[in-house]
C-alpha cells in the first residue's frame, strides 16, 4: 500500500520518481481499512528535505499510510517559507485532541543549548506528555531523542570534544528485538552531531534497552521496555548527499569542519559517495511500522485507554 500526503507537497514528485507508491485521498477513501495515522513533528530547518527522506522511509511498507506534517506553535523558522507550512503542516495546538498509530520526532541544530533554553521547550514538553495518551508509539530521532530521554529518564547528553561526523560501522546488540529484524550483524549509519548519550546511563536504566551501539560514537539506538517508543541518535533517514550538502555548508560559511569520517571515497570531497546504509533504514522503520500495524487498537479512539 501507498503512503498518502497532500497532492502539491513536493515530496510527493520525488518520491514518485523514486517508485514510491503516493495514494490520493480519492484513491485512499476507496478503500476498505484504516490506514495507519502517522505524525512528523518536524524541528529541522530545512524542512523540504527532512519530510522528504522520513516520507521516503515509512511510505515504503505494505501498508496504508497517512501522514501528517507538525510544526510547534511557538517557533516560528526562517528557512522554509511560510506559504509551505501554512499549506502542508499543523501546528502541535490545532491537533491535541487527536489520536496518532506513531509519531516521529526529528532532531534540531540546538545541541549547544542546554534543553531549558530551547525556545520552544515547555511546548516540547506538552508535546512529550500528550504523546502518553494520544500517541501509540513515538520514535524520537538524534537531538529529539535525547530530548526526550531528558525528560522521562533524567538522562544527561553530553558535548563531544569535536562533531561526531561521518559514516560509521555500527553493531547489533539485539538480533532477536523485532525492530532488527533482518539486520546485519554489523552495518554502517550516518552520524553528525556534537553530543552523545553515554551506554552507561542507559544500562542502569532498567526500562531502557540499548539495540545498537557503535565503538567509534557509542549508544544508536534504544528502545523502553513498558512502551513502544524507540529513541536513535544516528541518521539512517540521511539521502546520500546530505553529509555533503552539511561539509560544503560549512566550508562555504569558512565553518572549521573536519571532512566527514568514512564517506567520500578515498577520502576525496570531489569524488560522489555511495550509500550504504539504505537497505538498513528501509528495515528499520518497517520494522517500526509493522509493530504497530500489529498492536495498535483498530479503533484509534482507544490509543492510551488500553
Amino acid at each position: 500500500m501507498p503512503i498518502k500526503i497532500p497532492e502539491s507537497l513536493p515530496a510527493k514528485k520525488t518520491l514518485m520518481n523514486e517508485g514510491v507508491m503516493v495514494m490520493s485521498d480519492l484513491d485512499a477513501d476507496r478503500q476498505d481499512i484504516r490506514p495507519l495515522k502517522i505524525g512528523l513533528l518536524n524541528l529541522m530547518p530545512q524542512k523540504i528535505q527532512t519530510e522528504t527522506q522520513f516520507a521516503r522511509l515509512i511510505g515504503a511498507t505494505p501498508l496504508q499510510i497517512e501522514f501528517s506534517l507538525i510544526n510547534v506553535s511557538t517557533y516560528k523558522g526562517r528557512n522554509t517559507s511560510e506559504q509551505h507550512m501554512d499549506s502542508f503542516y499543523r501546528p502541535f495546538t490545532s491537533l491535541k485532541e487527536e489520536k496518532f498509530d506513531g509519531l516521529i520526532i526529528t532532531g534540531a541544530p540546538i545541541e549547544h543549548l542546554d534543553f531549558n533554553e530551547v525556545k520552544y521547550w515547555n511546548e516540547l514538553i506538552e508535546i512529550f506528555e500528550w504523546t502518553k495518551t494520544n500517541v501509540f508509539s513515538t520514535l524520537a530521532v538524534c537531538w529529539g531523542a535525547m530530548a526526550m530521554l531528558k525528560y522521562f529518564h533524567g538522562i544527561e547528553k553530553y558535548k563531544l570534544p569535536e562533531k561526531a561526523f561521518g559514516c560509521f560501522r555500527h553493531n547489533n546488540l539485539r538480533p532477536s528485538s523485532p525492530y532488527l529484524r533482518g539486520f546485519s550483524d554489523d552495518f554502517i549509519i550516518p552520524v553528525s552531531r556534537w553530543t552523545e548519550i553515554r551506554s552507561e546511563d542507559i544500562s542502569t536504566n532498567d526500562n531502557l534497552d540499548l539495540l545498537i551501539t557503535s565503538q567509534e560514537v557509542g549508544p544508536c539506538l534504544v528502545s523502553e521496555k513498558r512502551t513502544k517508543n524507540l529513541y536513535i541518535f544516528n541518521h539512517l533517514e540521511y539521502d546520500s548527499l546530505t553529509l555533503k550538502n552539511e561539509y560544503d555548508r560549512d566550508v562555504s560559511e569558512n565553518i572549521s569542519t573536519s571532512i566527514p569520517k568514512n564517506y567520500f571515497p578515498d577520502d576525496d570531497a570531489n569524488k560522489t559517495p555511495e550509500n550504504r546504509w539504505r537497505s538498513h533504514a528501509h528495515l528499520l522503520y518497517g520494522n517500526w511500522i509493522n509493530e504497530i500495524y500489529q498492536d495498535t487498537p483498530y479503533d484509534i479512539s482507544n490509543i492510551g485507554k488500553l
